[in-house]
């Protein structure tokens, strides 16, 4: 049988407030474990052993309510490892309790534990994924001022204020679900672990996707932007490039098109698995694009676009540096061909899948060209695209009024 108390000791200097400690209680043998939590001696009810709030001060409200959650949180966290430690079977002593405790508490931390997933998705190859549950927890840490919480501290009232703070500073819907998806996703890991028991935390915010207006050119347009001369701006024209060289290789994504090599280009084909999802891909090498690459001699790395020049530099932070500034060109590029839409390298796979579907190339046949797990994918990227079909119904319909 484990007895978990909490317990005040008063500091030795006169007015200062006193420190928190739990004192445990198994077998016989009493331990003591001293908390950060701190408060005033007209703030402890010593009979019940528990803190009184104030009720003057707002300010002092709110600090003491947050160390009363704490202390709730580590007694119940304690209870539940002592419940563990019992139903093993095995003995376990009153240091092992402890000890299971302070591992607990540094292991199921938000900011612990999401650390600890990340470099797991890096050690398992999955850079890009890791990359975007960094972004969510640098996101998650500005919330909280940089304070961590406990895994088993989240609640629908916190995670609410958290899409409420990403809203106010102008967050778009899809990015604050996408940041909520995230950490639900660390969280259930750490339900699934047995480490915590799911509140569903989530259940009150928003983790759906909007649909949003696809940024798809015609093919009209990206003949325009082919046309371009650019040769007064090399930055531009490379930007422009790029952009045609994805729209060319099937919409490629800018990532996969970084990370082609040489040796990747045999027999008038590219053989490449998508970074996305590890799909073996083939597309035909062609004489418009040999044009482009021909325009960029002397790249001495084994990589086959002019994009990652040399070998043994941070190729990951190359790529990314390089895909921000060829979209902010492409901005410039986009008022010199009178396009409307924010135009960046994405624009060109959404462009490549509208031009093929308007062309009457079967959804299959798309979905296989654009690397996607299943035509259900497909049909979901495709939809919306181009809206001017409807539009034109809709015209017919109004004529007819």
């Amino acid at each position: 049988m484990t007895s978990i108390k909490v317990k005040l000791r008063l500091s030795t200097v006169v007015g200062r407030e006193g420190t928190i400690y739990y004192q445990i209680i198994h077998g016989r043998r009493v331990r003591q474990l001293t908390t950060m939590y701190h408060v005033r001696v007209e703030e402890w009810n010593e009979k019940r052993s528990s803190i009184s709030l104030p009720a003057s001060d707002p300010e002092r409200l709110r600090v003491v309510t947050a160390i009363r959650e704490g202390i709730r949180g580590d007694v119940d966290r304690m209870t539940r490892i002592a419940g563990r430690l019992q139903n093993s079977g095995a003995e376990y002593t009153v240091d092992d309790l402890v000890e299971a405790f302070r591992t607990y508490a540094v292991t199921y931390s938000v900011f612990n534990y999401m650390s600890a997933v990340i470099r797991r998705l890096v050690k398992n190859g999955k850079v890009r994924t890791s990359e975007t549950y960094r972004a969510a927890l640098a996101s998650f840490r500005r919330f909280r001022n940089g304070a961590d919480i406990m895994l088993d501290g989240l609640d629908s009232d916190m995670m609410e204020d958290y899409e409420a703070w990403l809203q106010k500073r102008g967050v778009r819907p899809n990015t604050t679900s996408f940041y909520a998806r995230i950490l639900r996703a660390v969280y259930n890991r750490a339900v699934d672990e047995g480490a915590i028991e799911d509140r569903r935390p989530f259940r009150r915010v928003y983790t759906g996707v909007d649909k949003t207006v696809k940024r798809a050119l015609t093919l009209k347009t990206v003949r325009r932007i082919k046309a371009l001369d650019l040769s007064l701006s090399p930055e531009l024209d490379y930007a422009r490039d790029m952009f045609m060289m994805s729209f060319m290789l099937r919409g490629m994504s800018f990532i996969d098109m970084s990370f082609l090599r040489k040796k990747d280009l045999r027999n008038g084909h590219i053989f490449y698995r998508r970074r996305k999802t590890g799909q073996l891909l083939s597309v035909e090498w062609t004489r418009e694009m040999q044009m482009i690459l021909d325009k960029y001699p002397g790249n001495d790395s084994d990589y086959l676009l002019p994009i990652i020049r040399c070998n043994g530099q941070c190729e990951r932070n190359v790529y990314r540096n390089m895909a921000g500034r060829i979209n902010s060109n492409l901005k410039c590029v986009a008022r010199l061909a009178g396009v409307e839409i924010p135009l960046t390298l994405y624009v060109a796979r959404h462009s490549w899948a509208s031009v093929a579907r308007n062309k009457g190339i079967p959804v299959s046949v798309i979905s296989e060209g654009m690397g996607h797990d299943s035509e259900t994918t497909t049909r979901i990227y495709l939809a919306s695209l181009d809206t001017s079909v409807v539009d034109k119904a809709n015209s017919l319909i109004i004529a007819s009024l």
